[in-house]
């Protein structure tokens, strides 16, 4: 089994900054991509970004491209994401997620592994 923990969360005002942790133990060797995912009230759970094991693909959605940044740290088994020029519409619980499959993916059924999340909330 693989645990991911996330961390930087919190409260921030609209053009601020935060990064984004996750620190993955366990079976941390079976993990190959991983992924950035939020789900705002009321709204279904939405891919934000991946990065595949080697740190060297990543995928963004159009919604934070240019703004957040995913990065990984292997030696620490943790993934980040960098977010700035924030929105009150990022305003979201931020879920981290890993896949046992090479590759990276923009679908939920594909992360096999879940954090528990991290309050986001961006004030106007």
């Amino acid at each position: 089994q693989v645990q991911l923990v996330e961390s930087g969360g919190g409260l921030v005002q609209a053009g601020g900054s935060l990064r984004l942790s996750c620190a993955a133990s366990g079976r941390t060797f079976s993990i190959y991509g991983m992924g950035w995912f939020r789900q705002a009230p009321g709204k279904e759970r939405e891919f934000v970004a991946a990065i595949n094991l080697s740190g060297r693909t990543k995928d963004y959605s159009d919604s934070v491209k240019g703004r957040f940044t995913i990065s990984r740290d292997n030696a620490r088994n943790t993934v980040y994401l960098q977010m700035n020029s924030l929105k009150p519409e990022d305003t979201a619980v931020y879920y981290c997620a890993a896949r046992d499959s090479i590759g990276i993916s923009r679908s939920t059924p594909n992360y096999k592994y879940w954090g528990q999340g991290t309050e986001v909330t961006v004030s106007s």
